[in-house]
């Protein structure tokens, strides 16, 4: 499953979001993510229509399926490429922020060792 690298981001601000707040609303994902409130909804009508999100009557927003399983792929890989990051002696604030551009393009095999490495080392993530 391809997509690119803004909407991953979409997706998961949706799930974290929802994992803090315990709903989303389109202004909610404009303020983390630092874009308008009118991309949002460009971007909301563009993945309703893609079978990622559900909108109800009264703005909230929900993952499908299909866009639960994206977004909470990028949140492990930000996740663990971060604690991978800070086990290294990246400080927490730039393994963050390295972790968010390193999520997109890493290939499944490397991360997939890089779990493995965190696992031998009995670091969690």
């Amino acid at each position: 499953m391809i997509i690119k690298e803004s909407a991953e981001n979409y997706l998961e601000s949706i799930l974290v979001i929802k994992g803090q707040k315990g709903f989303v609303r389109s202004i909610d994902i404009a303020n983390d993510l630092g874009v308008s409130k009118p991309s949002v909804s460009v971007a909301m009508k563009n993945f309703r229509e893609e079978g990622y999100i559900t909108v109800d009557n009264d703005g909230n927003i929900d993952l499908t399926e299909k866009g639960f399983e994206i977004a909470s792929r990028v949140y492990e890989r930000h996740e663990v490429i971060s604690k991978a990051l800070m086990a290294l002696g990246v400080c927490q604030e730039t393994a963050t922020e390295d972790s968010c551009k390193i999520e997109h393009v890493i290939s499944d095999e490397t991360f997939d060792r890089i779990k493995d490495f965190l696992k031998s080392k009995n670091i969690e993530f």
